[in-house]
């Protein structure tokens, strides 16, 4: 099914088969009526062309499967890289975002330099920061579409205090994404600091879950208290609930989330099982 208790639940569907056909099948086979579309068939979403980004439009409207959001890595460079070739991706992106017919595309907000302190790190590069958003932004506006800012490890909006600042700054012209195990894997408290923190500014979440000590877990397993979050979101309307499991590696992985592939456990022997044990887990923080 495609809602849960009012909840539109969606999921990485790559972390089921690197198969795009697998990936539709599997969420089918577990009741996901929508995907955050990321890898498809050995690629990033973002890698593929026109016309094979409506092969795989045509894929999903045959499975009756629809898109919540296109999982891209804008904004996953170093803010020290040359930003050119990536506003060119990002107009790219956009154009696979009305084919696939999704107005959201989850990006991110740059990569600090490793060397130095990172809060000095923080406030010089700011500016640039908020430079380089504003300018994605403007090409997402001029296509009609919303860029959602997702929290990540090692980038400045790593924590609740730089998140906050970068939806503050844009207002509603920027969506947020909210990643509780990813704040927990930045050594921030999820909830209450972090969710009642960005409350306001998010557009929907990613659900997965972790313990503090350095290991992604089913949702309501780890520190995340992502029931008692979602207990606290009034309307859940068209709110998205993307299932990210992280529980099994899988292809892609180190590529697109470096940063998280040691903390992936296989806890699970496949990685059907390992979706399966996600959903459930987030089923459960929902509840009744």
């Amino acid at each position: 099914m495609s809602e849960h208790k009012g909840f539109l639940i969606s999921g990485f569907a790559d972390e089921y088969s690197p198969s795009f056909d697998e990936q539709l099948a599997g969420m089918k086979s577990l009741g996901i009526g929508y995907i955050e579309i990321r890898g498809c068939d050995g690629k990033g979403i973002e890698k593929h062309t026109e016309a094979e980004t409506k092969e795989l439009k045509r894929k999903l409207d045959a499975a009756g499967i629809g898109l919540s959001a296109v999982g891209s890595p804008i904004g996953k460079i170093q803010v020290t890289d040359d930003f050119a070739p990536h506003l060119e991706l990002l107009r790219h992106v956009c154009e696979q975002a009305h084919i696939l017919g999704t107005e959201r595309i989850r990006m991110f907000s740059f990569y600090m330099p490793r060397e130095g302190d990172r809060r000095e790190n923080l406030k010089k590069y700011r500016s640039e920061v908020l430079d380089r958003l504003n300018r994605m932004i403007e090409v997402a506006e001029s296509e009609k579409l919303l860029l959602c800012c997702e929290n990540e490890i090692g980038l400045y909006g790593e924590g609740p205090d730089e998140c906050l600042d970068v939806a503050e700054t844009f207002g509603d012209r920027l969506g947020f994404v909210f990643d509780p195990a990813n704040f927990i894997l930045s050594g921030a408290e999820a909830y209450p600091r972090a969710f009642h923190m960005m409350k306001k500014h998010m557009t929907y979440m990613h659900i997965k879950d972790a313990a503090a000590k350095g290991e992604i877990l089913p949702a309501g397993q780890g520190e995340g208290r992502i029931g008692e979050a979602l207990s606290e979101i009034e309307d859940k309307d068209g709110f998205f609930l993307t299932i990210e499991p992280h529980l099994k590696v899988f292809d892609g992985l180190t590529a697109l989330s470096g940063e998280h592939s040691g903390l992936v456990k296989n806890r699970f022997s496949t990685s059907a099982e390992a979706f399966r044990a996600a959903r459930d887990g987030l089923y459960e923080c929902i509840g009744d």
